[in-house]
């Protein structure tokens, strides 16, 4: 099995672009082990297209809260600290609206740093989400 297989029949029911409370009442209807692959996925996917400034800088940045707790429970815990750490440079609370994000640059390091480590901690992202999708499906 695929963490994809855990994904693929949610992913046209929950929308990064629209309102907060919207995103977050959809995200609540899939399984939890879903949302933590879902958010991890679409987290990953932008940082790989155009790094962890692209994931801010777009509306996908609307679920990092809920990134940060979906590598945690795939057992990537630096991972998961280094988006918090990113997270904070917005500002606390974070900001869900993408607008309030586009303007800040995140600091290199953090950007550089959160790369590597989704390549590299526990065998990296693909691994760590097929090892959880097995595990809890």
């Amino acid at each position: 099995m695929s963490y994809w297989d855990l994904v693929a029949p949610y992913w046209d029911e929950v929308r990064t672009d629209d309102t907060a409370e919207t995103f977050s009442s959809r995200l609540a209807l899939m399984p939890t082990v879903s949302q933590h692959l879902f958010t991890t996925h679409w987290t990953q996917s932008e940082v790989q297209n155009g790094g962890l400034g692209q994931f801010f800088g777009n509306s996908t940045g609307i679920l990092a809260p809920e990134a940060v707790t979906g590598f945690r429970e795939l057992g990537m815990l630096e991972t998961s600290a280094e988006l918090a750490r990113a997270m904070r440079v917005y500002g606390e609370p974070y900001p869900r609206d993408w607008s309030a994000r586009e303007s800040i640059t995140l600091p290199l390091e953090i950007e550089d740093r959160f790369s590597e480590l989704l390549e590299t901690e526990v065998g990296g992202f693909w691994e760590a989400a097929d090892r959880f999708a097995m595990k809890n499906s």
